[in-house]
């Protein structure tokens, strides 16, 4: 099907949006697009490219010569147009450029194409906005509520490609996957699940982290309308969708962004500013208008055509330090001295601005592992404007602080803390992410100590401590069944080990987690706002324990927790809470339906008039060895059966 064109495709609002840099929509007009001329079917080709002496269309349909298709200015800022009668979706295309210097360049793929051939192909490939309809209306209608920052938010990180395989071993398609995933993800209780880059990519090893189709799902599962059903599948099943977004960099290939017209265009020329050694990668210049309104309407043309729910911003601490992983003398310092990247912190506050503007249910999300100040408020407050920030520190300081053995551990308790004293100053997602589980550093199941019942027992004290601390949730595939072998791309998960018990112990926890947090207001209304979170006691290193508080809005809805970090059993272990009476064990991660022993309290116990912590009541409690207990009072109204 296609849509009628007007007299002039690139109208004189639409050339001067684009010049100006603030087309939101300009993947409506730049690219590829079927349409029609006086009732003759074709394409309408249009494409950025200032310096260029000449631009021309080849592809399979005119024998990839450059001398039959020229393409012609339009307008004064450098894009160029032309429409191709008899061509249709599905043709392989690239754009002929001629240099400033009239040099002929490697032949360039449409940085605005919407389907892109599979590798090692790097045509682009003619095809419309995706025209499959919706069935989320019901998600769509409801989605700014369940993504509130006081709604619980649990997040299934994965890799589409390694996720599950075929029987023979090649990937899946974004349907096959749907099908799968979504009820998988939705009986373990997760809210969300976040997709590694899908963007096309030419290089499998990365993952997806070095992006050059960055309107096109990667080809690998399938097409557009393929990639819209695996979203619409996933809303259906009361998912969200996160998207990996990778404005940090882009590679290099030839038939790429770099040097697109024979200058640097999209990328700076000093290496100093256009380069990531550490990646090999060029870096876009974010003080290009024309760049910004690139990656701008990049960012809307996911959240608008695919109606995905939120977009993690990938890398944005190399965004934002101009000598990010350089030594003196490789990096050029601001106008002020300074070391801040003044474009890239203006483009990152405009980014959430527009992206809010436009898709106030929507949101974003921030991978930044400094101690930049706001990055998770608002811009008119000085801060970034993401609404959202990976607590990068709490997962290295809980990882390293759970890595030690047993009787190391008192004198690392401060390690397991830390994080409180900072945790009100950002909109914390707490992730346990791919780059956790990668690069040596073994999967998490293999960086727990001990023999395999303890590596067991501490993967669910660490479970426990993540839906016990404030913030929002991410685990990455795998890490639910206690993956034994450290991630790899190449290959599908272990699922055979979900026929073990002790490993489908885990799993189970991880279901019966999301369920808690989900039901109890307490565990997730006030994981980004102060007074959400409050220690019993914080400081009981000789036993290293952690008992804590997490409340509700109404301050008489509270769950208690006691979280015991030693191989011991802590008998007669005495907490204070802030009411009398009788109190449920929510959850107890030694129960043997998880893979423990099953010491506890026999799911109740009566408070008694003893102070404790500053409180005129408390719990006389047997705390199991690596393991961690959830308490609410007998009396709170809609008490949930886990």
């Amino acid at each position: 099907m296609v849509s009628p064109r007007p007299a002039s495709f690139l109208g004189d609002l639409d050339l001067h949006l684009l010049g100006e840099g603030t087309h939101l929509r300009a993947y409506e007009k730049l690219g590829a697009h079927p349409c029609e001329v006086d009732g003759v079917a074709g394409v309408n080709f249009a494409v950025w490219a200032p310096n260029a002496r000449s631009v021309s269309l080849v592809g399979d349909f005119n024998g990839w010569d450059g001398r039959q298709q020229p393409m012609r200015q339009a307008g004064p800022n450098g894009f160029w147009e032309t429409f191709v009668p008899g061509v249709g979706s599905g043709a392989l295309y690239k754009f002929e450029i001629h240099g400033p210097e009239g040099n002929l360049l490697p032949l360039k793929a449409d940085p605005f194409a919407f389907r892109c051939e599979r590798s090692p192909g790097t045509a682009s490939i003619v095809h419309g906005l995706p025209e499959r309809p919706w069935g989320d209306g019901a998600w769509m209608e409801q989605r700014r509520r369940t993504q509130a920052h006081a709604a619980p938010m649990s997040i299934y990180e994965l890799h589409l490609g390694s996720w599950r395989r075929r029987p023979d071993g090649t990937f899946m398609s974004y349907r096959e996957i749907a099908a799968e995933l979504a009820p998988y993800a939705s009986w373990l209780g997760f809210t969300h699940i976040q997709l590694l880059p899908i963007m096309e990519h030419p290089y499998d090893p990365s993952w997806g982290y070095q992006p050059l189709g960055l309107f096109a799902p990667t080809s690998r599962f399938g097409g557009p309308e393929d990639f819209r059903e695996f979203v619409d599948t996933m809303h259906q099943a009361g998912l969200g969708v996160i998207l990996d977004w990778v404005p940090a960099h882009f590679p290099e290939d030839a038939h790429g962004l770099g040097q697109f017209d024979g200058t640097y265009l999209y990328e700076h020329a000093d290496p100093r500013q256009g380069r990531h050694t550490d990646w090999g990668t060029l870096i876009y210049n974010y003080g290009r208008t024309e760049v910004q309104n690139f990656l701008f309407a990049n960012a809307l043309f996911w959240l608008d055509q695919y109606h995905v729910d939120g977009l993690r911003v990938d890398a944005v601490a190399s965004m934002l330090y101009l000598d990010y992983s350089r030594e003196e003398g490789q990096w050029i310092p601001n106008r002020y001295g300074g070391r801040e990247n003044l474009e890239a912190v203006a483009f990152l506050r405009r980014l959430n601005e527009v992206v809010y503007s436009q898709f106030p249910d929507a949101f974003t999300v921030a991978e930044e592992s400094t101690a930049w100040p706001g990055v998770s408020r608002p811009t008119d407050q000085g801060g970034l404007g993401f609404g959202f920030k990976w607590d990068m520190g709490w997962m290295h300081d809980t990882l390293r602080y759970l890595g030690q053995g047993m009787m190391a551990r008192p004198h690392h308790h401060d390690d397991i803390t830390f994080s409180m004293l900072y945790h009100d100053a950002e909109n914390y997602v707490l992730p346990l992410s791919h780059d956790e589980v990668v690069h040596g550093k073994h999967s998490l199941y293999g960086r727990m100590p001990g023999d395999p019942w303890e590596r067991l027992a501490n993967l669910r004290l660490l479970y426990a401590w993540l839906y016990a601390h404030g913030g929002k949730k991410l685990l990455f595939m795998g890490g639910e069944f206690a993956q034994g072998l450290e991630w790899n791309h190449d290959t599908a998960l272990d699922w055979g080990l979900l026929e073990r018990p002790d490993h489908k112990g885990i799993h189970d926890l991880l279901r019966d987690l999301n369920g808690l947090y989900r039901r109890m207001p307490a565990l997730h209304e006030g994981d980004c706002q102060g007074g959400g979170f409050a220690w019993i006691d914080c400081g009981d290193r000789f036993n290293s324990v952690l008992t804590l508080l997490r409340r509700a809005s109404d301050p008489g809805d509270f769950v208690a927790a006691a979280i015991n970090f030693t191989a011991l059993p802590q008998h007669g272990y005495r907490i204070g809470v802030p009411a009398a009476g009788v109190y449920v064990e929510l959850l107890n991660t030694d129960s043997t339906h998880y893979g423990g022993r099953n010491l506890g309290n026999t799911g109740r116990i009566q408070t008694e008039p003893i102070p404790a912590h500053g409180f005129p009541q408390s719990l006389n409690l047997t705390l199991p060895p690596l393991a961690a207990l959830f308490l609410r009072p007998e009396s709170a109204s809609s008490l949930p059966r886990t």
